[in-house]
């Protein structure tokens, strides 16, 4: 059994007492321990401050992004023993924990490119600004410097290595130091990351912190040069939005919350077409990888009333290929969820759902006795317009609920009682229907995939979060954004305007002039 350290104010350090225990999913096992009681969070970020903070404002963008890259280069170097890391603390398949280990180090990779092509810069300044009075001499220009304070990311347990690399990734590009604090039933994953990080001197000192264990007063100590970033439930959200210190100074707040995302087969669609098929894999995918506990899994899936029991024929046709069991075992592609709260959450879900009127159309098999495993299931709900429960409650695991629509205008209604999602995604060839469907369901999403005939064989899984693209959703999903591309960077940039002859700013804050 490993015992888990975390690393502030420049050292590795343990907390008093036995502290958390960590889990095995499959079997129960107690694999670590990690405690942070005693630990002084305060004086922690202050070290981030005052030395990560100057040192990586000291850096241009590409010597920022030479380090992702680095970074980068290190976690797929080592992905085989991060692996087995996963299996153990996690409960993951090797397919699932490449998911993640990879997810992460391809992150890592693309803000590095990104790095290498904003050059020898410290900060950004992204137009040619413009004359303010009549004299063309007087002049206004916006730049993007980075914040003075540490960025601080509290992740969820579903992803330890892409959770902990996304976040991180876009903070030191910018030119904040980071201190991550991953969930703690699978942070196991995420110290290994870091530490084989801070062995290997990539980063200079102060840049990179980790918190191993609960977060104490951690929160209490931000300032308004500080970020928080969050990935978690709404109700946690709210709860760290409203911490009086946050509020006090005005602390930037990311969140990325509950999602209650959506799949709508489009009119049109005939039953065994290329879309059909995509439709078919790619739900069943959402529903299976990482045992459903992915904040972009398929939750509600909307057909066309004609296609309902088509969809059902097919959908578990396809889930019936998902064997259940202890990550490592011959044919498994799905192992258990991680905690046994999460076991108790997700089949209470189901009874709800069921308490209002879904039926069970398919309940895989799964292990009994020790661990955490949960069967796949597929439930239909015949009357989406009276029923609440499927619209409101997210069950984090391997579920999805089936539902038939009458027209485009209802589908939309019906996705966005969900109150906003990461994602929606719509499958269809029929150029009229996708487009009332994109821009009706656009309001409600942070991201939109469409599956057509011409990219069936092309396009990524919709589950699959892409660097260069917004992460984030409106309402219920956190009303925040991370990554998409340098748009993420501005999370933990102070945009400024500076107001005075073109020709001297020009010079001093190395703008374009246009002319």
């Amino acid at each position: 059994m490993i015992r888990l350290q975390s690393y502030l104010s420049g050292r590795w350090q343990d907390g008093e007492g036995e502290g958390a225990a960590l889990r095995d999913p499959s079997t129960e096992e107690v694999v670590a321990r990690t405690s942070t009681a005693g630990l002084d969070f305060g004086a922690a970020l202050s070290f981030a401050r005052e030395r990560g903070g100057p040192a990586l404002r000291a850096l241009s963008f590409a010597e920022r992004g030479a380090m992702l890259s680095a970074m980068s280069k290190l976690l797929h170097t080592e992905r085989d023993a991060l692996i087995e890391v996963s299996a153990k603390s996690a409960g993951t398949p090797r397919g699932d924990a490449k998911f993640d280990i990879d997810g992460a180090a391809g992150t890592l990779a693309y803000y590095g490119s990104l790095g290498k092509r904003l050059g020898d810069r410290r900060w950004l300044a992204p137009d040619e600004g413009e004359q303010l009075t009549r004299s063309s001499r007087f002049w206004g220009y916006h730049i993007e410097l980075p914040l003075r304070g540490v960025a601080v990311h509290v992740n969820a347990f579903n992803f330890p290595a892409w959770g902990f690399a996304e976040k991180a990734a876009v903070a030191l590009l910018a030119g904040v130091p980071v201190v991550t604090k991953p969930a703690t039933a699978t942070a196991w994953l995420t110290y290994e990351c870091v530490k084989r990080i801070l062995d290997a001197e990539i980063l200079p000192e102060g840049a990179l912190s980790l918190v191993c264990g609960g977060a104490g007063d951690l929160l209490m100590h931000l300032r308004s040069q500080d970020a928080l970033a969050f990935t978690g439930s709404a109700e946690t959200g709210r709860t760290l939005r409203s911490l009086p210190n946050v509020i006090e100074h005005s602390v930037r707040v990311n969140v990325e919350a509950d999602s209650l995302n959506s799949t709508v087969v489009a009119p049109g669609v005939e039953r065994g077409s290329e879309v059909w098929q995509l439709f078919v894999r790619d739900v069943a995918r959402e529903v299976t990888q990482k045992s459903g506990q992915k904040c972009t899994a398929t939750r509600r899936v909307f057909v066309p009333t004609e296609l309902l029991a088509a969809a059902q024929e097919d959908l578990v046709e396809e889930l019936k290929r998902t064997k259940v069991g202890v990550p490592g075992d011959e044919g498994v592609r799905m192992g258990p969820l991680t905690t046994a709260q999460q076991k108790t959450d997700v089949l209470a879900g189901i009874r709800a759902l069921m308490d209002e009127g879904a039926e069970l159309t398919f309940r895989g098999e799964a292990p009994e006795g020790e661990g955490y495993f949960v069967p796949v299931s597929l439930l239909t709900q015949p009357n989406p317009a009276q029923a609440t429960q499927v619209h409101q409650l997210e069950v984090f695991g391997p579920v999805a609920t089936l539902m038939p629509y009458e027209g485009v205008e209802q589908a939309i209604e019906l996705v966005a009682r969900g109150g906003g999602s990461l994602l929606a995604t719509v499958y269809g060839d029929d150029k009229q229907a996708l487009s009332e469907l994109i821009l009706g369901l656009a309001p409600h999403s942070g991201r939109v995939l469409v599956g057509s005939k011409k990219v069936a064989d092309q396009t990524t899984p919709p589950g699959m979060v892409l660097p260069s693209c917004v992460h984030g959703g409106p309402g219920r999903a956190g009303g925040g954004e991370e990554l998409g591309g340098l748009r993420g960077l501005r999370f933990y940039l102070q945009r400024t305007a500076v107001q005075g002859d073109r020709a001297l700013l020009a010079r001093l804050l190395d703008v374009p002039r246009g002319d």
